[in-house]
């Protein structure tokens, strides 16, 4: 078996972590058991570039389940779980191309190796493996059935793709599912951000002023979680209807520049680049603290950084000082990358529950529906966003009502008024 882990004698503890968040997974699971005996997935070969975690681990053994060839390699260079990857291979005989710390070459590497297995369905967490293929593997684009987005930022990658009509194949925008965004990206980034911050740190964000860039459902979910963590929390938004929605919610919202003269930590979460520049560090306090929630690592301008200061060394695991010459000391974490998954453990499992019981599911469709799919990009169906939904509710004991006979009715009427 073809793969590339740190250390196959990690497995066991790999093993027993996927295990627990199995555990936490109730809804793949009932996927997984019908999987097994129906074997939707049967011979096709499955490409995946996501974070390499337990959770991920589960929804691999999942397409194994149903009869798919799967093959695994990291969507963020600092996000694998090296234990994980070891146990993929050692337990699960699952290809797995991920190494914690890998340097961009090898990270590229690692995309190349699971593309030379000539997947018919990609999954990909950032679109990298899709514009891969379709910068240097085009040859390969003509059997692939089609493929799955996980991520806002691959999402509008793949939407600019379609809108100058360069995608070669249909893709499925997992993200945009309903029980992914509503719950991953709220609840999910909200909690695991903070919890990297945390990890990274040891800061108390009581009292601290946190300004989080971008109020999309990542925003909402840190901004919320920073304030019941007793923050103070500002809202950073180019969009005047989400900058009204903070307001609302009762945040403060300012202009970057204004922010950052306040501002303890900085988080961005917006998908775009550029968010935090020189000028914002040139006028932010001593000792502050700035990271990155957003898929890739260009939301803060780290040469920018780095080329204004002094000095740069590491302080503590994940946390970065940037010496400025006038004594101002700022500090990175995470080399600017995911900080949930740099350094804390990503989403919980309860929430990739939903995001994982998508790609599934959305797999299955693909492979059955393939042939009536265009170059676009699709959002999920609704029948399969509702049986997800439904899933979970059942999963957590929960039991909802439905219409009567007269409530349809009345639904579907005009005729019935005053």
């Amino acid at each position: 078996m073809d793969y590339d882990v740190i250390d196959l004698s990690l497995a066991g503890r790999g093993k027993a972590r996927i295990e627990w968040a199995g555990l936490e997974m109730k809804v793949l699971e009932t996927i997984r058991a019908r999987f097994e005996a129906e074997k939707p997935l049967e011979g096709l070969v499955i490409g995946a570039c996501l974070h390499v975690t337990t959770e991920t681990a589960n929804l691999m053994l999942t397409l194994k389940a149903g009869g798919a060839e799967a093959y695994l390699c990291a969507s963020n260079p600092l996000s694998t779980q090296d234990d994980v990857a070891a146990s993929l291979v050692q337990d699960y005989g699952i290809s797995t191309f991920a190494r914690c710390g890998e340097d961009n070459d090898t990270y590229y590497a690692h995309i190349a190796s699971v593309l030379d297995k000539r997947p018919v369905i990609t999954m990909d967490d950032g679109a990298d493996l899709v514009t891969t293929l379709h910068t240097g593997r085009k040859d390969q684009a003509d059997i692939v059935l089609a493929g799955t987005e996980e991520t806002t930022t691959g999402v509008i990658r793949l939407r600019s793709m379609q809108e100058q009509g360069v995608l070669l194949f249909p893709v499925i925008a997992v993200n945009n599912a309903d029980t992914k965004h509503f719950f991953d990206n709220r609840y999910g980034t909200g909690q695991s951000t903070i919890d990297g911050i945390i990890r990274a740190t040891n800061l108390l964000l009581a009292g601290k002023v946190m300004v989080v860039f971008g109020y999309g459902w990542c925003g909402r979910g840190i901004a919320s979680r920073a304030r019941g963590l007793g923050s103070h929390v500002v809202v950073i938004e180019v969009d005047p209807l989400r900058a009204l929605e903070a307001t609302m919610d009762g945040f403060q919202v300012k202009t970057s520049m204004d922010a950052a003269k306040v501002g303890d930590i900085f988080v961005t979460a917006t998908g775009d680049t550029g968010c935090l520049r020189a000028e914002h560090f040139e006028t932010m306090k001593d000792r502050a603290v700035v990271c990155n929630s957003g898929h890739f690592d260009v939301e803060i301008d780290i040469p920018a950084l780095e080329g204004m200061s002094k000095s740069r060394r590491c302080v503590r695991d994940h946390v970065e000082e940037f010496l400025l010459p006038d004594g101002r000391r700022i500090y990175l974490l995470g080399e600017g990358r995911l900080v949930n998954l740099a350094a804390a453990e990503g989403h919980p499992a309860s929430v990739m529950d939903m995001s994982f019981a998508n790609q599934a599911l959305a797999a299955e469709h693909v492979s059955l529906h393939h042939a009536e799919l265009e170059r676009k990009v699709y959002d999920v169906p609704r029948e399969i966003d509702e049986e997800i939904a439904r899933l979970k509710l059942e999963s957590m004991g929960i039991a909802i009502d439905s219409l009567t006979p007269q409530q349809e009715e009345y639904l579907k009427s005009w005729t019935l008024g005053t």
